[in-house]
């Protein structure tokens, strides 16, 4: 069982939903990463997303676009994004990692390191999941089943317009969790409708029996709890993007601790999942 699965399961018996932060990897400090994400997991996170700089990143707003074109500009490519990952593990052997990003780089990376170098690299780091935006699943069934063999999820978006016959090829390949997008657009973009993720939660169980995950428009607690009564976790990134962008170094991780132990607070506030909305379910 992957640390992902293992973690879900764990909140599953609790009836408690998972907390999953996102942060751009080298961003605002090309060496904060580590720090943050062990303060991440100090404030209550299940799972950590950590995003791989891209320069074209045409899923994400204006605020992880800049975070990412000054993480690019501090050198911090997928192989540093690998080394974070590893300092992290050095002392934190059980937060599940995704990665999460593009093709470009995680193609870019094999033809620089050797064919399926990434795959090997990305385990030895300690990586649990990977959530590549631009893999649509019907084009990468031996890619997510070689990563499987290394103990590593293939994560899937899911969003507003997804189709029946969308979900039903996810579910087929996905593993881990599926992230539901629950904004039509950009991350960090338009209102979040919770009214309108609470019913299409239970349409996308009907389809997926891995956890779902929600992301796109969560910013605090009274957001996280509405998504939270429905979803099996809340991915939360613009904001904590927008706390950090203008700190100083040593306020960055206090601000994210703080930030984060309320949500974790706001969705233990929740009552226990029931078997209608539990993971898996």
């Amino acid at each position: 069982m992957s640390r992902i699965a293992t973690t879900f399961e764990a909140l599953k018996k609790e009836g408690r939903r998972a907390l999953i932060p996102y942060v751009t990897a080298g961003f605002p400090f090309a060496d904060i990463t580590p720090e943050l994400m062990h303060g991440m997991v100090e404030a209550g996170a299940d799972v950590i997303e950590l995003g791989v700089p891209f320069s074209d990143p045409m899923a994400d707003g204006p605020v992880i676009q800049k975070a990412g074109e000054a993480a690019l500009a501090l050198g911090v490519g997928m192989k540093q994004v690998l080394a974070i990952v590893a300092a992290f593990r050095k002392t934190d052997t059980t937060t599940p990692v995704v990665l999460m990003g593009y093709a470009n780089p995680v193609e870019r990376y094999d033809l620089v390191h050797g064919k399926k170098s990434f795959i090997r690299d990305a385990a030895a780091a300690g990586v649990d999941g990977l959530l590549v935006v631009d893999y649509p699943p019907e084009e990468c069934e031996d890619f997510a089943a070689e990563l499987k063999a290394a103990g590593i999820d293939l994560i899937f978006l899911l969003a507003p317009t997804s189709t029946d016959e969308r979900m039903a090829q996810v579910a087929r390949i996905a593993s881990g969790y599926v992230y539901y997008v629950s904004l039509k657009g950009v991350t960090g973009a338009g209102h979040l409708d919770t009214e309108a993720v609470g019913r299409m939660i239970p349409r996308i169980r009907e389809h997926v029996s891995i956890p779902v995950g929600v992301g796109f428009g969560i910013r605090d607690a009274r957001t996280a709890q509405a998504v939270g009564s429905t979803a099996d976790a809340v991915v939360i990134g613009t904001k904590i993007i927008q706390l950090i962008e203008d700190q100083p170094r040593e306020k960055v991780v206090p601000a994210v601790h703080e930030f984060l132990a309320g949500i974790r607070e706001a969705l233990d506030a929740l009552p226990a999942a029931t078997a209608k909305n539990a993971a898996g379910r």
